[in-house]
């Protein structure tokens, strides 16, 4: 498709259906707040797994047009990785390790690849789950889906520095085993002692079954992307949580029937149930600090200060 040139600092979001996404109305907002001056946001949509040809047709307008900034990406984290590697002039340490683009910027006329979502999971992560919980319980971890944000998940819970605070267990499950074997290649080559589990479930009763053997405590993720980009949940209504269980839902927008069948068990089990919020919040300052090339901090006063204008632009809380 052709694409018009910007007529003014344009920043683009790469999704499936990012009219739908609140950063639509957020990201003027933080413009402001920020004092960015008069910029843009412009979503770009695809089907999940578009034609290779699509992706780099959007890579290369944004790397040659002078007033395109750079751009968000997810979902099509590793497809567009993979059809777009020989366009970027400069590529990430975590990007190179993962295989992933989340974060087009570009600096001097050269057009950067990053993943930061090994950075935003992470402060995502830590921001909700207590200190030392892995350590003290000896929780595992379990991820539906083996895109870009599992891992960056596990690379982060892997991560030596952390010393006993990881999971005892990690397992990481998807419908198509290309992805899973994607996913073990970058852990072998993380390394590390944490044992983990590769699971080829096509539907969602191998999820249940899964999840049906995952100790008490333990983070359990949806990171399928059912409840956004497509409809439903990776488990079935018959599954059961673990007692005490963290129970993530990386989407805060959707039908998000994984949220709403962790919230059902919540009482019963003792869940600590999470939506997407948080992760949202720190995933686009990332990028954003990223493309335009400005400081913003991931805690304290600013950071609280830009997460109530998300919350009050979108009415998640009261202005």
């Amino acid at each position: 498709m052709p694409y018009e040139a910007a007529r003014k600092p344009t920043f683009y979001f790469i999704g499936v259906t990012t009219a739908k996404s609140s950063i639509m109305r957020v990201f003027p907002a933080w413009a402001h707040h920020l004092g960015l001056g008069d910029v843009e946001i412009r979503g770009m949509d695809f089907q999940p797994h578009a034609e290779p040809a699509r992706y780099r047709e959007a890579v290369e307008f944004i790397k040659a047009d002078p007033l395109s900034l750079g751009a968000l990406v997810t979902t099509h984290k590793l497809d567009l990785f993979a059809a777009c590697r020989d366009l970027f002039d400069e590529i990430d340490p975590h990007a190179a390790l993962m295989a992933e683009t989340s974060c087009l910027s570009k600096r001097n006329g050269r057009l950067i690849c990053h993943a930061k979502d090994p950075i935003s999971s992470g402060l995502s992560i830590d921001s909700f789950l207590q200190p030392g919980h892995f350590a003290s319980t000896g929780a595992e971890f379990f991820s539906m889906g083996a895109g870009g944000s599992t891992i960056a998940m596990t690379w982060h819970l892997m991560q030596a520095r952390r010393g006993a605070d990881r999971p005892s267990r990690i397992v990481v499950s998807n419908r198509s085993q290309p992805r899973l074997d994607h996913i073990r290649d970058i852990h072998r080559q993380i390394g590390g002692d944490v044992p983990v589990e590769y699971v080829l479930a096509p539907t969602a009763a191998e999820n249940d079954r899964v999840l049906a053997g995952m100790k008490p405590g333990s983070l359990i993720v949806n990171a399928t992307g059912l409840g956004k980009d497509a409809p439903g949940s990776p488990l079935t209504d018959a599954c059961q949580f673990p007692e005490r269980a963290v129970v993530w839902e990386l989407n805060y927008r959707g039908d998000l029937v994984f949220l709403d069948q962790a919230r059902v068990q919540a009482p019963a089990r003792r869940l600590q149930v999470e939506d997407g919020w948080t992760y949202f919040i720190h995933g686009w300052t990332q990028v954003i600090a990223e493309v335009f090339d400005v400081a913003i901090p991931t805690s304290g006063p600013e950071f609280d200060a830009i997460a109530r204008i998300a919350g009050e632009v979108t009415g998640r809380i009261a202005a």
